[in-house]
């Protein structure tokens, strides 16, 4: 099987469980991938729901944002995962939720703090928000590379949140341990507020995380 398909195939699965998840409604957010070996991003459409796209749904794009393969417009948000690509080699694949209680944080513009293991080893340590700027902007991409800088996930004010990763597996389970994050740091002010960890354990465990958690390296 060719590599473009079976990464299409990969993002129309992992938009499928985005929906099942709750991560989002509807036919907002949106899903891109690198394809291996190609100069290429591979992108959800827009305005079309996840439970229905086939893998020739999905845009490929050449770096620039033109099309090079499929006849369905791209996501909106073009710009803002070319200037992620353009602006990190690091990350292979970039998926964007309205996850309730991150898009919560993400509306109050409160960053999630470094206070749980989980989000400092895959994110990086805490996630802070970007600087508000309309969807489907080039700003709103300048701003976000910016808040993300050594991070993996970032919160888009009054929109939702983004997360990153060295494949498409992973960065979905950086957006869910950061809905997961976002619900803890909301239930922990009811109890006077989280207590972050030290700068020295946040580096710790995402090295630590970097150089070897799991079973072997994930593509998809």
């Amino acid at each position: 099987m060719d590599q473009l398909l079976v990464t299409r195939k990969a993002i129309v699965e992992k938009g499928m469980e985005m929906l099942a998840t709750n991560l989002t409604v509807g036919t907002w957010g949106n899903i891109s991938c690198r394809i291996p070996g190609e100069n290429y991003i591979a992108i959800t459409p827009t305005g079309m729901s996840y439970d229905k796209l086939v893998p020739e749904d999905i845009v490929i794009l050449d770096t620039k944002g033109k099309t090079v393969k499929g006849s369905r417009k791209p996501s909106i948000e073009v710009p803002l995962h070319l200037a992620i690509y353009n602006a990190r080699e690091d990350i292979q694949a970039i998926v964007h939720t309205h996850s309730a209680y991150a898009t919560a944080m993400a509306a109050a513009r409160r960053e999630i703090p470094g206070a749980v293991e989980d989000l400092v080893q895959i994110v990086g340590g805490n996630v802070r928000v970007n600087e508000y700027a309309l969807p489907g902007t080039a700003q709103l991409g300048i701003n976000t590379v910016k808040a993300m800088a050594g991070r993996n996930a970032v919160l888009l004010a009054n929109h939702g949140m983004l997360g990153a990763g060295r494949s498409l597996e992973e960065a979905f389970r950086v957006c869910q341990v950061v809905e997961k994050s976002a619900q803890v740091t909301i239930i922990a002010q009811l109890m006077g507020g989280v207590i972050e960890l030290s700068q020295d354990d946040i580096d710790g465990m995402r090295n630590s995380y970097l150089q070897g958690y799991g079973q072997e390296k994930e593509t998809f």
